[in-house]
């Protein structure tokens, strides 16, 4: 069971999800071919992202929890972790959006892109020397910047709520990964990369690095509904 722990975690994580995009009232399923460009397209920057943060021991992985698949460096579930986590959560958004009438949310959209802005800013320039939260808040910066000022998306606030009804779940699947109920952690980081500030077991900089890639997932996949 040992070595098929990190591929539960990404199947218990996303098979709910999976069923439920195929009931009627949500038919998510339609728009697998729209997600599935959109989680490449996402993946791409972010894949490149781990396999120099992996290469340069920025932080490692615990090939005793995998299936031994290794591609480029990476754990085969760590590349099936960029299409099974984007679908679960891209879901989630879907079916807030369908059933929730969130356009209230779209009224804190600058005070969320500022606030955001000046602390990973200060972040950035205060922690230049730790690769994780240097580079988690520059991209956080230019996510937002682009999003907001650029893209002109109205929809920030609202996916910045989602994302934290979202925060349900990352905690158990971080958790596992960083450690939580297993022997030794999964995921293992260089404590000087990071600024060492632990929710629970999960680096803080693993929150604001997923928030990036859930932003720009449901970014191009609206792109690649309207195609």
């Amino acid at each position: 069971m040992k070595p098929f722990t990190y591929l539960m975690i990404l199947f218990f994580t996303v098979i709910v999800c999976f069923i439920a995009s195929f009931d009627k009232r949500i038919e998510f399923h339609k728009h697998f071919f729209s997600f599935l460009k959109a989680a490449v397209v996402v993946a791409i920057p972010f894949i490149l992202w781990d396999v120099w943060f992996t290469a340069h021991g920025v932080w490692w992985f615990n090939f005793d929890y995998t299936v031994g698949v290794v591609i480029a460096g990476l754990p085969v579930e760590e590349w099936l972790f960029f299409i099974c986590i984007p679908f679960s959560c891209l879901f989630t958004y879907f079916s807030c959006d369908k059933f929730f009438n969130l356009s209230w949310t779209a009224s804190f959209n600058n005070m969320i892109v500022f606030a955001s802005v000046i602390v990973c800013s200060l972040v950035a320039l205060l922690h230049s020397d730790k690769a994780y939260t240097f580079v988690t808040a520059v991209v956080t910066v230019f996510t937002l910047v682009y999003l907001h000022f650029f893209a002109r998306a109205s929809w920030i606030s609202q996916a910045s709520l989602v994302f934290f009804i979202l925060m349900a779940g990352f905690f158990p699947v971080n958790g596992i990964l960083t450690g939580t109920g297993l022997e030794s952690p999964i995921v293992n980081y260089n404590p000087d990369e990071f600024l060492g500030i632990r929710m629970l077991t999960i680096p803080i900089e693993d929150a604001v690095y997923g928030y990036s890639q859930f932003l720009w997932g449901i970014y191009f996949f609206k792109m690649f509904q309207k195609k």
